[in-house]
């Protein structure tokens, strides 16, 4: 990214943020030797952004700008993948092993990934205690299961959330921030969901739940520095849970609804938050 402009930390930015995000413009307010830093993405011409901020501090109404992009970008594309790059491991994880297991017909790649291995014999399945995968040092299981999906529409829905809310935290917060977020929502998520249906189950809808939930939180608590997701995604996201629940979704034809990992992966984005402002604080050296 590219910095525009550094003023002291007392003041208060969140107006002129809200101004830029309003026009799509991507940018970080980072706070370094007691200084507020503003950056942009290299898509974005910083001479105009800083005389904005000139014309704002002499006090013009920033409702009345409209602002095209001086560069030509293509949204993150224009960022560039290595920034990124978690966020399209987890998708093509998810995608490869969706495709290995065969969408859960092979079923002897399928109990590689599952909570606890699934055995047949005489033809009936029987599957290993939750004690069996700590024991036998199968810890990979508390996390695969979300690169488990079952249907094309599944993995196509989960994926579609994962690169546009994923990728946001990953570039604006780093990739430590979403890695901490997936992985403690993914193993939060299939632990619940074990507990209530036992280890058939799979997909990246808990870790969706939690992304959209802490996007939410994050925004609310952080708004100079926000990701930018529009809030009425919080109230979609509750409506499909309560679909869930009622069993409307398995009505309209949508198959099994793991909704149990969908309250707890939103559960635990929300009660991510504060440690992922403690990564990004770290990650900032303040």
């Amino acid at each position: 990214m590219i910095k525009v402009l550094e003023v002291p930390l007392s003041e208060d930015l969140s107006e002129f943020a809200e101004f830029l995000w309003m026009n799509e413009i991507p940018h970080r307010i980072l706070e370094h030797d007691k200084q507020q830093q503003l950056w942009v993405a290299p898509s974005i011409d910083p001479e105009k952004i800083a005389a904005l901020f000139q014309m704002w501090q002499e006090g013009a109404d920033l409702r009345t700008i409209k602002v095209s992009h001086a560069r030509p970008t293509n949204g993150l594309s224009a960022v560039g993948l290595p920034q990124i790059w978690l966020t399209v491991s987890l998708i093509l994880a998810s995608l490869g092993i969706t495709f290995l297991i065969g969408m859960g017909e092979n079923f002897e790649y399928f109990r590689l990934f599952t909570m606890t291995d699934i055995v047949e014999r005489n033809g009936e399945v029987f599957t290993t205690s939750l004690t069996h995968t700590f024991t036998n040092g199968e810890l990979w299981r508390l996390f695969t299961p979300v690169f488990l999906h079952f249907s094309l529409l599944h993995i196509i829905f989960n994926l579609l959330w994962v690169w546009i809310v994923g990728s946001k935290i990953e570039y604006f917060q780093g990739r430590w921030a979403l890695a901490g977020l997936v992985l403690f929502s993914g193993i939060s998520s299939n632990l619940a969901q074990f507990y209530i249906s036992g280890p058939l189950f799979g997909g990246m809808s808990g870790v969706v739940f939690a992304l959209l939930g802490y996007a939410w939180l994050w925004d609310r608590r952080n708004p100079a520095k926000a990701v930018g997701l529009p809030p009425a995604l919080f109230g979609f996201m509750i409506v499909w849970l309560v679909l869930g629940y009622s069993g409307l979704l398995e009505g309209m034809g949508l198959g099994a609804i793991a909704n149990t990992a969908h309250l707890a992966g939103l559960i635990a984005g929300l009660m991510f938050v504060p440690i992922g402002e403690w990564v990004v604080r770290a990650r900032r050296g303040s």
